[in-house]
């Protein structure tokens, strides 16, 4: 791939990004909230939003959720590397959120803390990739 189609790739995984955490916030809207789905959602945001950079710098990366594991492979330097430096619970939620084990079901308040940390994370990859001059789209 080269640089112009690295940065329409990454785009588009920035879009998926936005989309699901627009998703879960939407959810948290309503009055009977799936405190689950809202979870799993933020997850799915932050990571994509991770895998983002990750496509924009040409790195390969795993086939994982382990938000932390694709975080450390971000570069030193990049705001998103720091602004959330412990992402274990919101990689729970990639798994717990969507099967039953042994393990609480979501409750509305892990909800607003996935919510959170999801945005910390999209926001500060929007950050990272704007000030290595891409045009991210935001308003």
């Amino acid at each position: 791939m080269n640089n112009a189609e690295n940065t329409t790739e990454a785009m588009r995984w920035l879009r998926y990004a936005r989309e699901d955490l627009s998703g879960a916030e939407e959810m948290m809207k309503q009055d009977n909230v799936f405190a689950r789905h809202v979870c799993w959602l933020a997850q799915q945001a932050a990571e994509k939003a991770i895998k983002a950079g990750l496509v924009f710098l040409q790195t390969d990366f795993p086939k994982t959720h382990d938000l932390d594991a694709l975080q450390n492979l971000l570069p030193d330097g990049w705001r998103s590397k720091t602004v959330c430096t412990d992402l274990a619970d919101l990689t729970e939620w990639a798994v717990e959120a969507r099967y039953p084990g042994d393990w609480p079901d979501a409750t509305e308040s892990d909800a607003a803390e996935a919510l959170r940390q999801a945005g910390s994370v999209l926001q500060a990859i929007v950050d990272d990739l704007g000030k290595e001059t891409i045009q991210t789209n935001e308003s």
